[in-house]
């Protein structure tokens, strides 16, 4: 198809603003799937992005609409992530666009993740076509989130497109305003051949099919292609489009949406940004903006059994293919024995990857607290090496200094909330930067914060000061020197490594003695008293008891001497003392995720 007949665009939005009901009622309008066919969320494969209302994979498909001005356009639509986590994918997927639609929800208005996403699409100098959905709920406000955006962009409130997704209302509008205001793409189809990766999945018969947006030459059946970043050599089992499900083609031209079903066996050879191009005529350097995806968080999960070890290695690997942020590693702890040692792009990856393991693989399994990744300088040779757990920790003696990652925040808040939101980001060691208000009753608040601040229970504090008002953005802002110390956790005169975590050395106390009384509600009572203590390096900073069950050893004394008692619970004292020498404390599941909701008022 001639590319001036050809439309590239994406839907951006916060969560549950309505993005996939609208790329529904496209897909309807449009007649891209019968009605038989129709499923609510049909670009959501996943149960769990069904159940939850969130896009976790992007998603693209092809319509074809005969435009009233322009008569048939190909359309190829792109469904974007819209949580945080998953922002290197929204800007690769925005990268392959020229135009994308705003969707901002008439109740809630404009979120954190709204402007994160349009200041991406921005960046990518993509048309804006702004949508206000929802208008059908009773407590719909069109006109004065349209004023809202009008603020923001700078377009005319009366241009925002005012839809219901879930009834079908002003469908159409949206389609022709992408005809005529999103731009036809410009490539050059003689031109060497470059292809952006935007998404990948694997696929057990064709392995890792790559989701690629044409931008130079013509990519044929048959031709051998090299992945630029990776250097993976590619000869393509099949090549398509979506129409929503997979179609084989023989060609894809500039300016063309589709996939390349690679053969690769891991997703890591062909990686959302690289650039696809041919062996015989190469292009001579890659489409910009690829980045190699780091994690930020990292937590250790261990089956709950020890013959489960294998089954939950098999189940990350199987994982790892069609995610490949995921990272893992072995690794032992000396309180849950084999297990793995993985890292997430942040706190909802992390728990999105722990119910698929559950609910997919039909493992139980538990998770230590979630930390971050630690530079530490050693002392003598000023060598710097990275930790992801507490447990690799040097030796207090060994250690110059620590850094930390430390993260950009914004906060979108109605202003009556302001208060106690400073309240909540200040205990956390937050650096305020600034206030801006967006309108009469919302605020957008600044901060720089450390990450391991941010990934323990943060975001359910802001939701319940808030009332579920306030949202959150996040970017990395870098590493910085700390004073932090590592909390050791004794059970019994035993270090547990699974509960060691590193904190600042101004909250070591409040934060040992809050996980001693927290474990010592859950810890179980044995025949014996199980001391716990907090240590930083050999000194005791916090210490409570299990009581012992005990036996009423005087039940049988009516009275008499008082010696014959004495003896009685020497005697029990005696036994107590041996039990406790060779006793095992078992820790509880509980008492690993104790850290995640420690009380910090």
């Amino acid at each position: 198809m001639d590319q001036a007949e050809i439309r590239n665009f994406c839907i951006i939005a916060h969560i549950d603003h309505g993005k996939s009901t609208l790329a529904d009622r496209l897909l309807e309008l449009t007649g891209t799937i019968s009605d038989r066919d129709m499923t609510d969320q049909v670009l959501d494969s996943m149960d769990l992005e069904r159940e939850r209302g969130v896009t976790i994979k992007a998603s693209a498909v092809r319509m074809l609409y005969d435009s009233p001005v322009a008569g048939p356009v190909e359309m190829n639509l792109i469904d974007t992530p819209g949580h945080v986590d998953f922002s290197y994918e929204v800007s690769r997927a925005l990268q392959a666009c020229e135009g994308a639609v705003l969707v901002v929800d008439a109740t809630q208005g404009i979120e954190a993740q709204t402007l994160a996403n349009l200041f991406l699409a921005l960046d990518a100098n993509l048309e804006i076509i702004p949508v206000v959905n929802k208008i059908d709920l009773p407590a719909a406000r069109p006109d004065e989130i349209a004023e809202e955006i009008e603020e923001l962009l700078g377009v005319d409130a009366a241009d925002v497109i005012q839809v219901s997704a879930k009834t079908g209302i002003n469908i159409a509008q949206v389609l022709d305003a992408v005809v005529e205001r999103v731009p036809s793409p410009s490539g050059d189809r003689s031109a060497p051949l470059r292809a952006l990766v935007f998404d990948s999945h694997y696929d057990s018969y064709k392995g890792v099919i790559a989701y690629i947006r044409v931008f130079d030459g013509i990519l044929k059946r048959g031709d051998l292609f090299t992945m630029m970043a990776t250097e993976a050599e590619v000869d393509p089992v099949e090549i398509g489009i979506f129409a929503p499900s997979m179609l084989p083609t023989d060609e894809l031209q500039a300016g063309e949406v589709g996939y390349v079903a690679t053969g690769l066996k891991t997703v890591r050879e062909a990686r959302v940004g690289d650039t696809i191009t041919q062996q015989s005529n190469p292009a001579d350097k890659p489409l910009p903006g690829y980045i190699a995806v780091k994690p930020m968080v990292f937590a250790g999960i261990y089956p709950v059994e020890g013959e489960d070890y294998p089954l939950l290695r098999d189940a990350l690997e199987k994982l790892q293919l069609n995610d490949a942020s995921l990272v893992w590693q072995p690794e032992t702890s000396q309180a849950l024995n084999f297990g793995f040692r993985c890292g997430f792009l942040g706190l909802f990856h992390m728990e999105i990857i722990q119910e698929r393991l559950e609910r997919e693989y039909d493992l139980d399994i538990i998770a230590t607290a979630p930390s971050v990744e630690y530079e530490v300088v050693k002392r003598n040779t000023l060598e710097v090496i990275r930790i992801d757990s507490p447990a690799q920790l040097p030796d207090e003696a060994e250690i110059e200094e620590i850094h930390e990652p430390w993260m950009r925040i914004q906060v979108f808040t109605p202003t009556e909330f302001i208060g106690p939101i400073m309240e909540l980001v200040t205990r956390r060691r937050g650096e305020y930067l600034a206030t801006e208000y967006l309108d009469r009753t919302r605020v957008m608040l600044s901060y720089n914060i450390p990450l391991a601040e941010l990934i323990v229970d943060f975001y359910d504090r802001l939701k319940s000061i808030s009332r579920g008002y306030a949202s959150l953005d996040y970017q990395f802002e870098g590493y910085r020197s700390g004073d932090l110390v590592k909390l050791d956790v004794l059970v019994n005169q035993v270090p547990v490594d699974a509960l060691a975590i590193i904190v600042h050395r101004d909250n070591a106390y409040h934060k040992g003695q809050a996980l001693v009384s927290k474990l010592k509600e859950l810890i179980p009572p044995q025949l014996f008293v199980v001391p716990i203590q907090a240590a930083v390096g050999k000194k005791v900073i916090s210490r409570a008891n299990v009581k012992a069950l005990r036996k009423d050893v005087l039940a049988k004394c009516y009275g008499g001497d008082v010696t014959r008692k004495r003896k009685l619970l020497e005697k029990q004292k005696k036994g107590k003392k041996r039990m406790k020498m060779i006793g095992q404390v078992e820790v509880p599941q509980e008492a690993f995720m104790a850290l995640l909701t420690l009380d910090q008022e």
